[in-house]
């Protein structure tokens, strides 16, 4: 895992999400999805590119499943963006780094 990506856990989501000065892209993901290893990669690109405005960090349902709950996280890989504590955007699926920009930009730049 880069340096721009951390874990959060059910314990300490709650201070770094939720009051988070910045904007937080959580992705939802678990170590037996496949999908979620392809997608991997590609949110580690984003936090390098975006590690000026936006804090990135995943989430292992398995271990962390009162947050996956909270958030009605049905599927994965699931990316939320979080701003001022609350969920701005969700992306369900694994997506080509394009499109997952495209998706979270405007509620970026809505900051």
């Amino acid at each position: 895992m880069a340096g721009n990506v951390t874990e959060v856990t059910d314990n300490n989501f709650q201070a770094e999400v939720l009051e988070s000065e910045l904007p937080v892209l959580v992705d939802f993901w678990a170590p037996w999805c496949g999908p979620c290893r392809m997608v991997g990669p590609v949110v580690e690109e984003i936090a390098v590119a975006h590690a000026e405005d936006l804090k990135v960090v995943k989430l292992n349902i398995d271990e962390n499943q009162n947050t996956a709950i909270q958030f009605n996280v049905m599927s994965i890989p699931t990316l939320i963006l979080f701003r001022n504590g609350q969920a701005a955007k969700t992306v369900i699926g694994a997506y080509p780094k394009r499109k997952l920009e495209a998706e979270f930009e405007e509620a970026l730049a809505a900051a």
